[in-house]
């Protein structure tokens, strides 16, 4: 393999349009949420080849996609559904659901009471 046969893994995010930004691809690298061919990616130089199996976690879904092109820009999106395989599509999938000790709510329950911020202050403990 050549040089020119990869692609850094931030780009790569960013050209098949599953991040707005190439920085916010970054961060997803860095975070420590997305595996290579099951390796765990900390950096946003990673080399990704095609053949590559991409995973990482999109809202509530788990993404888990094969890099079928490498891409050379961040093109329409028709185009950047040419740059993978999606192994586990959005419409077989269930969203995966929020659990009750995660501090997050759901869209229209209102701000939390004094009662519900002190709970999630005792279970997220001391800073």
């Amino acid at each position: 393999m050549s040089d020119e046969d990869w692609v850094r893994a931030d780009r790569w995010l960013f050209f098949a349009r599953f991040c707005k930004s190439r920085s916010i691809a970054a961060q997803l690298c860095q975070s420590g949420r997305l595996r290579i061919s099951g390796q765990v990616v900390n950096k946003a130089n990673h080399k990704l080849r095609v053949g590559d199996v991409v995973s990482f976690s999109q809202g509530r879904f788990l993404r888990i996609v094969r890099v079928e092109r490498l891409g050379e820009r961040r093109g329409p999106a028709s185009e950047a559904q040419t740059l993978y395989a999606d192994l586990k599509p959005l419409s077989e999938q269930t969203p995966v659901p929020r659990s009750a000790s995660s501090g997050l709510r759901e869209r229209g329950e209102g701000r939390p009471t004094k009662k519900d911020r002190r709970a999630l202050d005792k279970l997220l403990g001391p800073e």
